[in-house]
């Protein structure tokens, strides 16, 4: 539902706020007093083109902003989630349009492109006088409201999820098919690679290893050389420290005789001896641990220039080269069951193409025995609408074109296997024909409006939006459109700019356009009218022209009331 439209610099209209509500909503106004700017204000919000013409002169920009309630859309949280953008209960969309023809448009506060904001406003406004805004002149479209009609929202889940399952089979076996193509190829391929790899046969850690090992050989000579200088230093040698510490341990004790804190610090340099004597024990295992092995040596550095090999085109980590070597000795074993999975897949995609046919079988079945349903329904709204010699029939045919499946010679999709599209006859003896072939503004109009009203509630719109409805009718007819435009707003919401009272008798709410002079320029402005003495007025001046007298008054009132208590009657 659109609950603000607002316009700056657009056309005659320097700043506007229109505010609508629920229901009808009625938009009145001389000629040229700026409505049709309004319906131009929507479509740029929509994504129509933008022109430099309809920004106001002298203005540097004009801009449009819309707030829409999206809280009841599931359809427009999916579009956002899509565009990385956080789904709302209301959604702004607001657009810029330069006086050089530029234009920028924002969804929510961010930058989106036209085309994006296009997929974004899909469904939130349908217009009745511009083609590419109805949604029912959308043939795309039509296949959803008779289905909706036809109440196959259960069968029409279990089709797509079985089209989705016979896709993903197929692309399954292709894929399956492409690499049996060039199985034979892969498996040699893998094979000689694999075998370098496993007659090398590395470990994980291995690299680490090697090259600890191998720094222990290239310095195995100097570090015997350090371990064997400790050793005599401490124990061996001449002048060793453990026999130096020996000979103090013992005049210490000697001393201790007259200071008795000498046999405290004796004890403790015997402990040390001892712990020197151990370390120049382990220097001396150390010293014999560090053979000379050039042999070895030249084995580890093989070794390693084996895995820096290996490496350079598996790696470039140990890591990598294992996990490849895994991941390649499964794709041979895959490669090795390729066909039976090939026969395996044929046999499922057999079955699911036998339950997806059945599937598309029973929704064309309803789509064609509802069809005629809603085309007589249609045509009966619309002898009521002043069109009785017009008549609508809603054509189910074969879904043309090439696909992975055929069910009965037409192309299986996730809705089944049929196109529909409403086609319309306006007059008696002519053929029918798509609804946007139809040439009438007024016609088109109520054409729509009746598909609307046998259709309420199943299409995704949030506002209906009428601009030639009442286009060549009067009287009686006028006065049933306006009952049908209230009937098709509820419990929704519609706009319809009219010129006839009998038709704006019927709004929720008034909306009048005025048009002023001021300081040499044109202003447009919106004013809502109060129930009461105001819209009466103003239905008066619609009735009676420049002068309004009190017949026009009464009967102003009289349109009123009799909309008021038709409505009450059946609320």
């Amino acid at each position: 539902m659109l609950s603000v439209l607002r316009i700056d610099q657009l056309a005659i209209i320097d700043s506007l706020e229109l505010e609508l509500g629920p229901g009808l909503n009625v938009l009145t106004g001389e000629t040229g007093a700026g409505k049709s700017i309004l319906v131009g204000a929507l479509k740029l919000v929509l994504g129509g083109k933008a022109r430099p013409e309809l920004v106001r002169s002298g203005a540097e920009a004009a801009e449009v902003e819309a707030l829409f309630e999206v809280s009841d859309n599931p359809r427009v949280a999916e579009r956002l989630r899509a565009d990385g953008l956080e789904p709302a209960d209301e959604l702004v969309i607001r657009r810029v349009v330069t006086a050089s023809g530029r234009s920028r448009a924002y969804v929510n506060g961010r930058l989106t492109s036209a085309e994006q904001l296009v997929r974004l406003s899909a469904g939130l406004v349908d217009i009745s006088s511009q083609h590419q805004h109805h949604s029912l002149v959308d043939a795309a479209e039509h296949i959803h409201y008779l289905d909706a009609a036809a109440g196959l929202g259960g069968l029409r889940e279990t089709m797509a999820a079985q089209h989705q399952g016979l896709s993903a089979a197929i692309a399954a076996r292709r894929s399956a098919e492409l690499a049996e193509r060039s199985r034979a190829e892969r498996e040699d391929f893998l094979r000689f690679q694999l075998e370098e790899v496993r007659k090398l046969n590395p470990k994980a850690g291995e690299d680490e290893a090697l090259r600890e090992e191998g720094d222990r050989l290239r310095h195995a000579g100097r570090l015997a050389e350090i371990a064997s200088g400790g050793e005599r230093a401490l124990q061996g040698g001449r002048g060793a420290l453990c026999d130096r510490l020996s000979l103090l341990e013992s005049e210490l004790r000697e001393g201790a005789a007259v200071e008795a804190s000498f046999a405290e610090l004796a004890g403790r340099i015997h402990s040390a001896r001892l712990d020197l004597i151990e370390v120049a024990r382990d220097l001396q295992r150390a010293a014999r641990s560090f053979p000379d092995d050039p042999r070895r040596l030249s084995e580890i550095d093989e070794r390693q220039a084996a895995l820096k090999r290996l490496l350079r085109r598996f790696g470039p980590t140990l890591d990598e080269l294992l996990a490849w070597r895994q991941g390649a000795e499964t794709e041979l074993l895959a490669l090795s069951d390729n066909g039976a999975r090939i026969e395996a897949l044929g046999e499922e995609i057999e079955r699911l193409r036998g339950q997806a046919a059945q599937s598309a079988r029973a929704l064309s079945a309803r789509r064609r025995e509802v069809a005629d349903q809603l085309g007589a329904g249609i045509t009966a709204e619309l002898q009521t609408l002043g069109m009785g010699g017009a008549r609508v029939e809603v054509s189910v045919a074969a879904l043309g074109g090439k696909g992975d499946v055929e069910v009965d010679g037409a192309r299986l999709t996730a809705l089944g296997v049929d196109q529909v599209e409403f086609l319309i006859a306006p007059n008696p003896g002519e053929q029918p024909r798509p609804l946007r072939q139809v040439a009438s503004g007024g016609e088109l109009s109520r054409a729509l409006l009746a598909l609307k009203q046998v259709l309420a509630g199943l299409g995704p719109v949030g506002l209906y939006v009428f601009d030639e409805v009442d286009t060549g009718v009067g009287g009686a007819v006028a006065e049933v459109i306006g009952r049908k435009l209230w009937q098709v707003a509820q419990p929704g919401q519609a706009l319809c700019i009219t010129h006839l009272p009998q038709v704006a008798a019927w709004g929720d709410r008034h909306l009048r356009v005025e048009k002023q002079v001021r300081e040499g320029r044109t202003h447009s402005g919106v004013v809502r009218l109060p129930d009461g003495e105001a819209r009466v007025e103003e239905l008066a001046r619609m009735l009676g022209g420049v002068v309004v007298t009190a017949g026009a008054r009464q009967a102003a009132a009289d349109l009123l009331d009799q909309a008021t208590a038709w409505r009450r009657s059946v609320r």
